[in-house]
């Protein structure tokens, strides 16, 4: 009687079971696995890296349009002032933002103040502000932005596009600067760099070459 009983439950329970394993099967079917290593070398396929993009445009692209480019600063500061288009000068990196401008100047230092260099250049009124950035801290993206070849679009986001202008900076840094070594007060110097104007009272350059003496 009670084995009788029991028979339906049992037979109840095929049906479900044979289902359960027929979606487990299809599963397993549709599943693709991925070893640790493919899935790190898949992750990392679509980074972007600053140094790698540096490296096959500063020196060959960023720097000699910078250097051919270069209008004397005192004559650039003046034809601003006049009322000249910024545009004809140089780059901004979008609608709203400030201009960024290659320049050169022979200048005499004043006492460097951490990482600024203070300089008197000919030319530039008293109350305009001339200074040379020499690091250790180089700040600005004016490296970037001055050339216009280098634009938002190209990048995926706002974080990549802003480690383009730190890698910039760092190259000079790292490069030039450390080549240059220390200047010291009186010397007299002669830059090729690039600012961005944001106060028309301070020009703070970013140099990409300086000749001491």
């Amino acid at each position: 009687m009670n084995a009788t009983a029991r028979r339906p439950r049992i037979k109840a329970w095929i049906p479900i079971t044979v289902a359960l394993l027929a979606v487990a099967g299809i599963g397993l079917a549709t599943t693709t696995y991925v070893s640790i290593e493919d899935a790190e070398a898949s992750a990392s396929a679509g980074s972007f890296d600053p140094v790698t993009y540096a490296d096959e445009r500063f020196d060959s692209e960023i720097v000699p349009q910078i250097e051919d480019d270069a209008v004397e600063l005192a004559t650039l500061l003046a034809d601003l002032e006049a009322g000249a288009d910024e545009a004809d000068f140089g780059y901004a990196p979008g609608a709203g933002s400030s201009y960024s401008f290659p320049v050169s100047f022979t200048a005499t230092a004043g006492a460097q103040n951490g990482s600024i260099l203070p300089v008197t250049v000919e030319g530039v009124p008293a109350e305009t502000t001339v200074q040379v950035q020499v690091g250790p801290a180089i700040n600005g993206t004016a490296l970037r932005d001055v050339t216009g070849t280098v634009a938002f679009n190209d990048f995926t986001n706002q974080l990549e596009f802003q480690e383009v202008a730190t890698e910039f900076n760092n190259r000079v840094r790292d490069g030039m600067l450390a080549d240059v070594g220390a200047i010291s007060e009186g010397q007299t110097i002669t830059v090729t760099g690039a600012f961005t104007r944001v106060n028309p009272a301070l020009v703070s350059v970013v140099p990409v070459a300086i000749e001491v003496g």
